[in-house]
């Protein structure tokens, strides 16, 4: 009879236990969301090896920095120059160890810089530039 009573209330356990599964999924939805991550399988380019390269250029520009033609002329030269630098990166990788490069992203940051008394940076632009390329190595 013991035996009878144990096989009986681990039965009841067991029952028990199959529906609480099948419910913790619907519970908590986020057990069933799957992220697929899937990767261009096109052509061989694609399946080739592609890296992010990024880059980034600091430097300061000195010369008027208010609201007159000259400052603005100071800071297109600014903005100019991030972007040339931007332009040519593409060849240097390619140089060194990329087949194929493509400028992906370009980011320009100007600040002002007000002249300081006592030797200090003068009167300019902070410039700051960075550059992210895609490439597929060599």
């Amino acid at each position: 009879m013991p035996q009878l009573r144990l096989l009986s209330t681990m039965s009841l356990m067991l029952i028990a236990l199959v529906p609480l599964g099948a419910n913790a999924q619907e519970i908590n939805p986020l057990v069933r969301e799957r992220i697929v991550v899937q990767g261009n399988s096109g052509n061989a380019e694609s399946r080739e090896r592609q890296v992010r390269v990024q880059a980034s250029i600091n430097v300061f520009m000195p010369g008027p920095s208010g609201d007159g033609e000259a400052a603005e002329q100071l800071r297109e030269r600014a903005r100019r120059m991030i972007y040339q630098v931007a332009s040519r990166e593409c060849g240097v990788l390619e140089e060194v160890l990329a087949r194929t490069c493509r400028l992906e992203a370009i980011n320009v940051n100007l600040n002002r810089q007000m002249g300081q008394m006592g030797g200090g940076v003068g009167e300019g632009y902070m410039v700051a530039g960075s550059m992210t390329m895609v490439v597929t190595l060599k």
